[in-house]
């Protein structure tokens, strides 16, 4: 299928990227999608938004991220190597660049509070940065497996002034988290804004999050003809729900040249029924509000999924990256938590970055590929979409052997 016009059709009027995303909610919850589609599209282009937003990203988030060329891992592989550094970000990640936009939205739209789910805890972290900002009440939910691994997020989140709401049910991670989040927001539309933090969801939401991420490939364009004077031959990206993916990926969409490689969580490994891996499959269905690849067992009941890294554990993913599958422009690929965790230290050592788990895992997934697929000349951007403190904790016990 071609690619050209793809930014001008997709997605279409009703949320749908071909067969993928749309609203598949109660009914009571139309409304107020509705709504926020309808203020989002008012509100998104006017002067007054995108200079108030684009202030904020640049003076308080830290925008543009640099494009720092990896010298000692191109060597080690044999190809040119860029990180996009989203690590160097406020808050430590690329979340800001979507919860500054949300929060900015809910602002506009006269809610006067936040609800957010959580699974790493770098959405929730980003969420009660933005609420304590724009003077917000904010609640974070989050599974109580999520908050025993990311107990550092969770006491950042504290000092902001957010509320942690634990989440006990089913597999107490992100997939309960935003189950809990959906009631919640069910119960208290006229006050609430719930600001999504992955490209999941009902429309409008997998369009809205893309928009306030889309900046990161916009930037890797300009910066990387500015270093090289060519697009890259690749981009690689760690994929859970998928937003910093989409980030990337989006302004080279139409750029069939450049390869665009999304990462999963094989976990213990894809055989076994511990991993997080859902593009990697062909079960496809309802969940979260949109149709799109999933894990699931034969009677369509979400399987429970894993993954080392909290924001990878999700067994779904956003259904623009379905499509793009769907479409072959996307190469899918996974690592398992062995691999990621070799990547993190390689990373740590020959270059001086402690990168991430999430991204860890679209490093190792470049270090498996970069021999046999790419050459000297070829340009391979990474996109490092957070930064490692707060999974020392979980690093030290897998490795053990060090003094955190």
């Amino acid at each position: 299928m071609s690619v050209k016009d793809y930014k001008m059709k997709y997605p279409d009027e009703n949320g749908k990227y071909g067969r993928f995303g749309g609203k598949f909610v109660p009914e009571i919850l139309m409304p107020a999608l509705q709504e926020l589609e309808k203020s989002f599209n008012e509100i998104k282009d006017t002067n007054e938004f995108q200079a108030e937003l684009k202030l904020l990203l640049r003076d308080f988030a830290g925008r543009p991220t640099p494009l720092y060329f990896a010298k000692n891992l191109s060597t080690k592989l044999g190809c040119k190597v860029y990180l996009k550094r989203e690590d160097l970000l406020h808050g430590g990640a690329h979340k800001i660049n979507n919860t500054l936009g949300q929060a900015l939205l809910c602002k506009h739209m006269k809610k006067t509070r936040l609800i957010a789910e959580t699974g790493a805890g770098q959405h929730g972290f980003a969420t009660a940065i933005a609420g304590a900002l724009l003077g917000m009440k904010t609640e974070v939910y989050m599974g109580r497996e999520d908050i025993e691994r990311q107990k550092h997020n969770v006491f950042r989140m504290k000092l902001l002034g957010a509320e942690i709401k634990p989440v006990d049910s089913g597999s107490k991670t992100l997939k309960d988290a935003i189950n809990e989040a959906l009631r919640d927001w069910i119960t208290n539309l006229s006050s609430t804004y719930y600001l999504i933090g992955s490209v999941v969801g009902p429309h409008p939401y997998p369009l809205i999050v893309r928009e306030f991420q889309k900046i990161i490939g916009k930037e890797i364009k300009v910066q990387i003809m500015e270093k090289e004077g060519r697009l890259p031959s690749a981009i690689i990206a760690c994929v859970g729900g998928g937003s910093n993916a989409i980030g990337a990926f989006y302004e080279f969409i139409e750029d069939v040249s450049v390869e665009l490689h999304a990462v999963e969580a094989a976990g213990k490994g894809k055989e076994t029924k511990k991993h997080a891996i859902s593009l990697g499959n062909d079960s496809k269905g309802v969940f979260h509000g949109a149709h799109t690849h999933l894990q699931q067992d034969r009677y369509g009941q979400i399987k429970t999924s894993y993954s080392i890294s909290a924001g990878l554990d999700y067994p779904g993913v956003g259904p623009e990256h379905a499509f793009l599958k769907e479409i072959k422009r996307l190469r899918v690929g996974s690592v398992t938590d062995v691999e990621a965790l070799n990547a993190f230290l390689e990373l740590s050592r020959t270059e001086g970055i402690i990168p991430a788990l999430e991204p860890s895992h679209a490093l190792a997934y470049l270090f498996k590929i970069a021999v046999q697929e790419f050459r000297e000349d070829d340009i391979v951007v990474v996109n490092l979409s957070g930064a490692g403190g707060k999974d020392l904790q979980i690093i030290k016990e897998r490795l053990g052997g060090f003094d955190i």
